[in-house]
């Protein structure tokens, strides 16, 4: 079994930063697509960066591309998205997810509009950019 627990969200102004963890206990074939997702009241989940375990791919949401970075440290088993020169559209609960590339595998890069085909998900960490 996956499990995955999300830490280091908060509050912040216009313009700064945020670095978000997910740790794993451990990582399984049916988990090698990993990503991030946020969701807001009255919105649908938007998936917002994914990397590929297996080969260290990323893929990046139009919307927070330049500003975030999705990093992994294998060592330890833990997902990064460092967050910066956030914006109060930004502000939203996190989750970190993992799936299988069996679904996820674009033919480049793991999918992060297939929200319903990753397995595990953590609980979530809430983030807040004030104006």
């Amino acid at each position: 079994q996956v499990q995955l627990v999300e830490s280091g969200g908060g509050s912040v102004q216009t313009g700064g930063s945020l670095r978000l963890s997910c740790a794993a206990s451990r990582y399984t074939y049916d988990s090698y697509c990993v990503g991030w997702f946020r969701q807001t009241p009255g919105k649908e989940r938007e998936g917002v960066a994914s990397i590929y375990r297996a080969g260290g791919i990323t893929y990046y949401a139009d919307s927070v591309k330049g500003r975030f970075t999705i990093s992994q440290d294998n060592a330890e088993n833990t997902l990064y998205l460092q967050m910066n020169s956030l914006k109060p559209e930004d502000t939203a609960m996190y989750y970190c997810a993992a799936g299988p590339p069996s679904k996820l595998w674009s033919g480049s890069y793991c999918r992060i509009t297939s929200a319903e085909w990753y397995k595990y998900w953590g609980q979530g960490t809430q983030v807040t950019v004030s104006a």
